[in-house]
């Protein structure tokens, strides 16, 4: 089977191919950052617009990619929420245009489904059981996964996720939009003993998270340091170490009390090198399974979509009419 993926959740307009026997065949990533620099954050109309402007250019891409022909595709799938609600309601109305045109089946998916299972597209993929560190710029979970659509919530940020408190404090450092990378960036230039954020909950029992107080910190430390690039570098490296520090003391917890030895990270902040090279020390000390998806599949893409949607139609799973329901709150599980 050949499944179409297309992903529209937010800002980047995602399009994938992917075969049950070859696995991925190609993808496509058109990314709106530019569109959006100049205000600070994403603007929904815009995001909703520059999906449909390029939404078939992409689908051309892939396919001219494969020398495959629209008749070679057997299956769309497409995501479904959460997001913006405009967003996904392009993406749901093309891949409902496109299975009854190509009368072919249509599956929505979970957005968050399909990060937890992007470490399914690379050679050595995990096997379940597997706690999943989803760590992104709209969510922070820890999550059990047993087997396709059995989640459990172990924890869950209270606040900010991480990559948005990342975003902002960036936005605080003088860093553009969106600033949660380029603070990775101004922080290999920080001093590591300059400053000292808390890392907040983890002197408390629990897999919760928050990460506005961070923010808060480091807005008062600002305001108390020369604000010169040595001293915006210091606080980017504080502020990091922080966060890579309290999501380090949590995924301990998750794998001691759920006793699975296989952590799988997915996310945009999963990209984050400091993060990831402390997490491969702690997988090695306490003999853990680490599972990363490759970099370009850590943020959204069309290539976790179209796995996801794949084994939901292997499954026997098929959306039926040309009603558009994207979910833009969508509890994952629910």
């Amino acid at each position: 089977m050949i499944v179409l993926g297309i992903e529209t959740s937010c800002d980047d307009t995602g399009v994938a191919l992917y075969e049950t026997q070859r696995g991925l065949l190609a993808h496509a990533l058109h990314s709106q950052t530019q569109v959006h620099a100049e205000y600070g954050g994403v603007i929904p109309e815009l995001a909703s617009r520059d999906h449909l402007r390029k939404m078939l250019p992409l689908i051309k891409t892939v396919l001219a990619g494969t020398q495959l022909k629209i008749s070679d595709i057997d299956g769309i799938a497409y995501t479904k929420g959460p997001g913006l609600m405009g967003a996904l309601l392009v993406g749901s109305a093309f891949a409902k245009t496109f299975g009854l045109l190509w009368e072919v089946p249509v599956v929505g998916v979970h957005h968050l489904e399909g990060h937890l299972l992007a470490p399914m597209l690379e050679k050595n993929p995990p096997s379940f059981p597997f706690i999943a560190l989803l760590v992104s710029g709209g969510h922070t979970m820890l999550i059990s996964v047993k087997g396709l659509g059995q989640y459990k919530i172990l924890g869950e940020t209270l606040d900010d996720a991480a990559g948005e408190a990342f975003d902002k404090v960036g936005k605080l450092l003088g860093l553009p939009y969106p600033g949660g990378a380029l603070l990775s960036e101004m922080a290999k230039r920080g001093e590591s003993k300059r400053f000292h954020f808390p890392r907040p909950m983890t002197d408390r029992p629990g897999l919760d998270f928050s990460f506005s107080g961070l923010k808060t910190f480091a807005l008062n430390t600002f305001k108390m340091t020369e604000h010169d690039d040595q001293g915006k570098a210091d606080i980017a490296r504080a502020f990091e170490d922080a966060v890579v520090d309290t999501l380090l003391i949590k995924c301990k917890r998750a794998i001691i009390q759920t006793k699975i030895n296989r952590l799988v990270v997915a996310g945009g902040v999963g990209a984050n090198q400091p993060l990831r090279e402390a997490l491969k020390n702690m997988s090695e000390k306490m003999g853990v399974e680490l599972y990363f998806p490759r970099l370009e599949f850590c943020t959204d893409n069309g290539a976790m979509i179209a796995y996801a949607g794949h084994e939901r139609l292997m499954a026997g799973e098929r959306e039926e009419g040309l009603d558009l329901d994207p979910i833009a709150r969508w509890g994952l599980g629910a």
